[in-house]
């Protein structure tokens, strides 16, 4: 991988590639999260991996690691909408965990509610099997660069 980070996202994007914007981002990397579209909603998902285990006794995945893909989907989601690169820095992420994620796959979905000049919301949610079923929510507020 050559170039900046913002080199990187803005090559992504003009590819059309969310994987690739995904790659770019090293604590994306970390967690292999990767980003896909469906239809025209962005979707990430955390690739299981034995290492983001919490507790091997149920065996769930530690929370950290489900927090942080959902902060991870909602700058994805943000990078990918907007028409000019400006990298969001998180404000305030609010996490809600709601079941327990066992050992496989978690995907995520966000939709920003605001999108302002300087600040945007979103919310976001993650899954396993079913996304009628989460196992955590978050809500986040972000820091927009200027453009």
């Amino acid at each position: 991988m050559s170039g900046t980070l913002t080199e990187r996202l803005a090559a992504a994007r003009a590819a059309g590639d969310p994987n690739a914007m995904a790659e770019a981002i090293p604590y994306a990397r970390f967690l292999d999260i990767t980003a896909a579209l469906d239809g025209d909603d962005l979707v990430s998902c955390m690739n299981f991996n034995q290492r983001i285990i919490g507790n091997p006794i149920l065996p769930a995945i530690h929370g950290g690691t489900i927090g942080g893909l959902l902060e991870t989907a909602a700058i994805l989601k943000l990078l990918w909408m907007q028409e000019t690169l400006r990298i969001p820095k998180t404000i305030t992420i609010t996490v809600d965990y709601l079941r327990s994620a066992g050992p496989k796959d978690t995907y995520a979905r966000a939709n920003v509610t605001k999108l302002g000049a300087r600040v945007a919301n979103v919310r976001v949610f993650a899954w396993q099997d079913d996304p009628a079923r989460p196992v955590a929510g978050a809500n986040a507020n972000f820091m927009l660069s200027p453009a």
